[in-house]
């Protein structure tokens, strides 16, 4: 029997699996990952096996069909390993989800099969050099002739780009604004695409980041998913769930932080008794552990919300992506402190957490588009 906020027993189990993976596989290898840019899509084809490739992909099309709120725990647990590593795979959960959600079954019998088992992966391609947050600006177009759709453009800042096997890409094929956004499936063996230089960045070094170029790039027609014109819709829809699954990440390596600097404090010596003694440290260890617990609310409070398709689902995932990600960073930072001028150092973990969380404030929506969304939410209540 479970008591209110408690998380269903199968949930529960999900998280323990997945914090095994992270122990086993991810925490043992995740620095060395980092310093050589590696990215381990070996290991992650294992958290396929686990079926983590297609959490919320339904199971009559071979994913876990598990819940939103499910999807967080799994990643939260993931990022206490590695939060570059449980990044790229939400990104690609998110690709599996809008092929199943918005996809023909042609589509889906295509890709599914091998995006559930990550025999291929893939990538989200919507951020352009000249439009980030102002997405529905994107200009990056496709244009429609008897035999399919000839691509212009370049997209910047693409996870795993240069690697995956499919770009699910957001390209104008109308007019200005979101209406004139649609959505295609590109194979990394078109002919016309290429990619960019593999970017050099303060964290999530563990994934390849490059620009996706498009050069008279073609593709058949049936690369289109849905209709035209339901692009930004596709994507804003992909970005709701996307805000959750990031905030997760953060809560995830803010945990494994906050366990460094606990055992640490326990350890370190200072003025002949452990620096845990003193009163100072253990106000500091209670604010995070209070920080980590509110922010972890709002976040399933959000999950609920998108898996019940509630109205203000939106704004409660821009809240969250806002909380969650600031909080993660804020803690990890305050870990790093505890550690003083081993936090500094690399061989303890803390400084490739930081690293890695700073850009989760930028992504899926820069934190303060969440409080411009959030903020008409409120001024458009009656």
């Amino acid at each position: 029997m479970t008591t209110a906020f408690d998380l269903p027993e199968a949930t529960r189990e999900l998280q323990s699996v997945a914090l095994d993976f992270a122990r086993e596989v991810l925490a043992p290898n995740a620095r060395r990952w980092d310093e050589e840019r590696h990215f381990p899509v070996e290991e992650m084809r294992e958290a396929a096996k686990l079926g983590m490739a297609a959490l919320y992909v339904r199971e009559e099309a071979g994913g876990s069909g598990l819940t939103r709120l499910d999807a967080a725990v799994v990643f939260e647990a993931l990022a206490t390993g590695c939060p570059t590593v449980a990044a790229y795979l939400s990104i690609h959960n998110m690709v599996a989800w809008m092929i199943d959600r918005f996809g023909s079954e042609a589509q889906r019998a295509e890709w599914l099969p091998s995006l559930v088992t990550m025999e291929r992966i893939a990538s989200y391609a919507l951020t352009e050099p000249g439009s980030g947050s102002d997405a529905a600006a994107l200009r990056t177009r496709a244009a429609r002739d008897n035999e399919g759709y000839v691509l212009n453009g370049t997209k910047q800042f693409i996870s795993g780009a240069g690697v995956s096997d499919l770009y699910l890409t957001m390209v104008r094929t109308g007019g200005e604004g979101p209406s004139g956004i649609s959505a295609l499936l590109i194979p990394k063996e078109t002919a016309g695409l290429s990619f960019g230089a593999n970017e050099r960045k303060m964290g999530w070094n563990a994934q390849p980041t490059r620009q996706v170029i498009f050069q008279e790039a073609r593709v058949a027609a049936s690369a289109l998913l849905g209709e035209e014109g339901q692009g930004f819709r596709f994507a804003m829809a992909g970005l709701d769930g996307g805000r959750l699954n990031i905030a997760a990440c953060s809560l995830g390596g803010a945990e494994a932080a906050l366990t460094i600097a606990l055992d640490y404090t326990r350890e370190r010596r200072a003025f002949g008794k452990a620096i845990s003694d003193f009163q100072n440290t253990q106000f500091k260890l209670a604010d995070m552990r209070i920080e980590l617990e509110a922010a972890r609310s709002l976040l399933w409070r959000a999950c609920a919300k998108l898996d019940a398709k509630a109205p203000d689902a939106t704004a409660f995932c821009a809240m969250a992506k806002r909380f969650v990600t600031d909080t993660g960073s804020r803690v990890v930072d305050d870990a790093l402190q505890l550690l003083g001028g081993y936090g500094y150092l690399a061989d303890y973990g803390v400084e490739k957490i930081l690293r890695d969380l700073r850009v989760h404030r930028i992504l899926e929506g820069t934190n303060e588009i969440m409080r411009m969304i959030v903020a008409r939410s409120m001024l458009a209540a009656r």
